[in-house]
């Protein structure tokens, strides 16, 4: 059973039935139904043409959830439309369903949790660990949304920045794991841009392309996480690199400051510098105060204190990371970095370990245990 098929298939299919006269949240039922009967079919019984598929099978879970009155008086008419036999129609949906799913009936954080879900492919646990908030928080707040837009057809699409702010935490899932998820938001944002002409929207473009020219390099060949100084910088993309700041340089020149752009500068300076010892730190904390200016994020506030700590030396950056709220993901791991560079071995030896708890994925949680490991056998020796 291949993931991948049914992942990039879904989009398609949700869109089929959407167009046809189905409301989003059936839909989505009716389509993951169908996801799972082709678990359970298509290893012993591959279908020639998995996409008319999955519209079949989901066009009539569809109809079979529909029991309520006026849905019965319709069922006829529904029958009507099923789709015919054969090739479905070679449609990408995709963006589309990402501006369907921003509905103006929901608000921005309730429009963003839903798309990730239905149409982005993350899970629940995923997007709570993207906004911060406890998982049963964020399938609750799906769940408000899926009921808000039952029923409603999806003829008012939403606004460009949160379709955005949807593709950038798809990316960030795939960067930190699936690549072709982080190649799809690069993909989906590429047709965007080509769409419309806005500053943010090419500065996430910029910012993706930067991120994931460094992709090569973020682990070795064991799989272990390199972090950003390690990386060498030979296994970089230079051409998605000079393409990024090609496009990140155009939008700025239009003097529309937005946050994806100031992103894409802060990631094009680490891809200007030869090597880690010449970044350019100063201008870096100088991005990050503008960033923390358009967001107040407690997130950016954290990359700028390891910036500031670059920049004016570990105890400065202490200092800023002491502002913050201790519970910030990966704070652990920030402070264990600064009082390394502060000469407090023993602290930081604890405070990686501590951090190697508290990981969200595996690569992180080797890493930092390692860097425990390393500075605890240094004090014994």
């Amino acid at each position: 059973m291949n993931d991948a098929l049914l992942r990039s298939l879904t989009p398609s299919v949700l869109g089929i039935l959407v167009r046809r006269g189905a409301d989003f949240a059936a839909a989505e039922d009716a389509v993951q139904d169908a996801l799972v009967e082709a678990v359970r079919v298509w290893p012993a019984d591959p279908p020639r043409d998995a996409k008319g598929w999955l519209v079949t099978v989901a066009w009539r879970r569809f109809l079979d959830q529909t029991r309520s009155d006026s849905a019965r008086r319709r069922r006829e008419d529904l029958v009507d439309e099923e789709p015919p036999p054969g090739p479905a129609p070679d449609v990408d949906d995709t963006l589309q369903l990402y501006f369907l799913c921003t509905h103006p009936s929901l608000t921005p954080s309730s429009a963003v949790a839903l798309t990730l879900r239905a149409v982005g492919g993350l899970t629940t646990r995923q997007i709570a660990q993207a906004y911060l908030v406890p998982e049963a928080t964020m399938a609750q707040r799906i769940s408000r949304a899926k009921r808000t837009v039952s029923g409603v057809r999806f003829d008012q699409p939403g606004d460009v920045a949160t379709v955005l702010r949807v593709l950038y935490l798809v990316f960030n899932e795939g960067y930190s794991g699936d690549v072709d998820l982080a190649a799809e938001a690069i993909r989906l944002t590429r047709q965007l841009a080509a769409a419309i002409d806005h500053p943010e929207v090419a500065g996430l473009l910029a910012l993706m392309l930067l991120h994931h020219a460094r992709r090569a390099g973020r682990t070795a060949p064991d799989g272990s996480l390199v972090p950003l100084a390690e990386q060498d910088r030979r296994r970089w993309d230079t051409a998605s690199i000079a393409e990024g700041v090609g496009i990140l340089q155009a939008a700025l020149a239009r003097d529309r400051l937005g946050e994806f752009q100031v992103q894409a500068a802060i990631a094009a300076l680490h891809a200007d510098a030869p090597t880690a010892e010449e970044t350019d730190w100063v201008q870096i904390v100088e991005w990050y105060d503008e960033l923390t200016r358009l967001t107040d994020s407690p997130v950016v506030r954290l990359n700028r204190a390891v910036a500031v700590g670059e920049a004016d030396g570990p105890r400065a950056g202490l200092a800023a990371l002491a502002a913050l709220d201790d519970s910030l993901p990966r704070h652990t791991a920030v402070a264990a970095y600064l009082h390394e560079r502060d000469g407090d071995l023993a602290a930081a030896a604890r405070l990686y370990s501590e951090a190697a708890h508290k990981a969200p994925n595996l690569a992180e949680r080797d890493y930092l245990t390692r860097q425990a490991a390393r500075l605890n056998a240094g004090r014994g020796r």
